[in-house]
């Protein structure tokens, strides 16, 4: 069956293109164990050199590749130029700092001499999502390659394009055939792909239904994974902070990439004391960003990915309204052609509805009101995801409470959270396990080896 990729601002069809067969999927699998045999004894210095020749292509080509990023998934193309450079500067990173974070670490023992080796484990299966269809890859493949693994690399059924234009990108940079290849297949064959005993691991960026089907299914296979799942991100606010910085850095963090993204802040908890100020200035930045044709440089705000992404937003905000919650703001797509959706603020939000419980991927913000740092932690941690929070407050007693407290693996204070090649990135609960990027992020799929002569 032909994978679609669809134009988002117009809901037409860009192109078909045939998904891969099983006999075609074996013969790229046979292709990066073979890849793999060879690519494993190759110098860091070497594998250094060419994540290089990757930053200097994505560097010089970056608006023209993120013209096709706009296309496919509708982003506005500035934010599209700042993903290209960013994957950029993820390869960059690890040309530069590979070698010093895989070094033998020496170990004090008598007697003897000891230390550890980070050693390559083989192909790693990449799963990664169309909300940043390159700087997701690179996050992921950066580390791996650079590790001396080789990678089968899974895209998202709407970015197809996309992901063709990063494997040959990889191989005019010098990658031989084999270290990284791209499989267009469907969700659901991607578990012959897990199975397959040449497939030495997985790294998932997808929901958490998506983390908990693959990560099973992997466990089985005894197999290492990285999930990187979804987010309910708070944004707390409290009355030593300066709201006007904070509504307009959080009308930013809600909207960036139209809502959809894993780290983008979600619900917006504030004190008591400053909520009608913050309402009123963050509901005004809502109310001023413009929508409409990702190729315009004054747009804000582009459509939605898929039919799929704004159906599922008009059912969440659907049900939170019938639910109790009361729309200040938006609360429904736009009427033209392709998958806009009004910036939404939405207060007043109940326990058990969407709003409330569940990760709503696109422009709609929840408001919610809190008397103290105690309760604003407990809302902070009132649900089942734990990926990032920023936080807003100059007080030093209440950011080491929310430091040592808010149940997540990042937490920002006076910034929305973003990631950065040099830190760490992933998080607790149903957020997923596992880090991506920096140190610790490029050490996920090795072999830590022990060694005593």
């Amino acid at each position: 069956m032909p994978i679609q990729s669809i134009d988002p601002a117009t809901g037409q069809v860009i192109e078909e293109i045939d998904e891969l067969s099983d006999a075609e999927i074996d013969e790229r699998i046979s292709r990066a164990a073979r890849a793999y045999g060879v690519y494993r004894r190759t110098t860091i210095e070497l594998r250094a050199r060419m994540l290089s020749r990757v930053a200097d292509l994505l560097e010089a080509e970056a608006p023209l590749l993120a013209g096709g990023i706009t296309l496919e998934m509708g982003k506005p193309l500035a934010s599209a130029i700042d993903e290209v450079k960013k994957s950029a500067r993820a390869c960059r990173y690890y040309a530069e700092h590979g070698a010093a974070h895989l070094a033998d670490v020496e170990i004090r023992t008598e007697g003897m001499r000891s230390f550890v080796r980070f050693l390559p484990l083989g192909v790693v299966l990449a799963i990664m999502p169309w909300n940043f269809p390159f700087w997701q890859t690179f996050r992921c493949a950066s580390a791996a390659l650079m590790a001396g693994n080789v990678v089968l690399f899974k895209p998202a059924s709407s970015t197809p394009r996309c992901a063709l234009v990063i494997e040959k990108l990889l191989a005019r940079a010098g990658y031989s055939e084999g270290i990284f290849q791209t499989l267009l297949v469907s969700a659901d064959r991607v578990r012959r792909v897990i199975d397959d005993p040449r497939v030495a691991a997985v790294s998932l960026t997808g929901s958490t239904e998506a983390g908990r089907s693959v990560g099973a299914r992997a466990a089985q296979r005894l197999k290492k994974t990285v999930l990187e799942l979804g987010g309910s991100d708070p944004f707390i606010v409290m009355p030593s902070a300066n709201l006007e910085d904070a509504a307009r850095v959080g009308v930013r963090a809600r909207t960036v990439n139209a809502g959809q993204a894993c780290n983008a802040a979600k619900r917006f908890i504030i004190h008591r004391e400053v909520y009608p100020r913050f309402e009123e200035l963050f509901v005004r930045g809502m109310q001023e960003l413009r929508v409409g044709d990702p190729l315009d440089p004054e747009t804000d705000v582009g459509p939605l990915a898929t039919r799929e992404a704004i159906e599922r937003v008009e059912r969440q905000v659907r049900e939170s309204v019938e639910a109790g919650a009361r729309v200040k703001l938006g609360g429904d797509r736009l009427p033209r052609k392709g998958f806009f959706y009004a910036p939404t603020v939405l207060v007043d939000v109940p326990k058990g509805s969407p709003a409330y419980d569940d990760e709503i991927f696109g422009p709609v913000a929840s408001l919610f009101s809190v008397s103290d740092v105690d309760e604003a932690i407990d809302l902070a941690n009132a649900t089942r995801y734990g990926l990032a929070s920023s936080v807003w407050t100059t007080d030093r007693n209440e950011r080491a409470r929310f430091i040592d407290e808010i149940e997540a693996g990042m937490t920002f204070f006076g910034a929305m959270v973003s990631s950065d090649p040099r830190l760490p990135f992933g998080g607790v609960k149903d957020s997923g396990y596992g880090r991506e990027l920096s140190r610790e992020g490029l050490r996920e799929f090795v072999n830590v080896k022990t060694i005593r002569l």
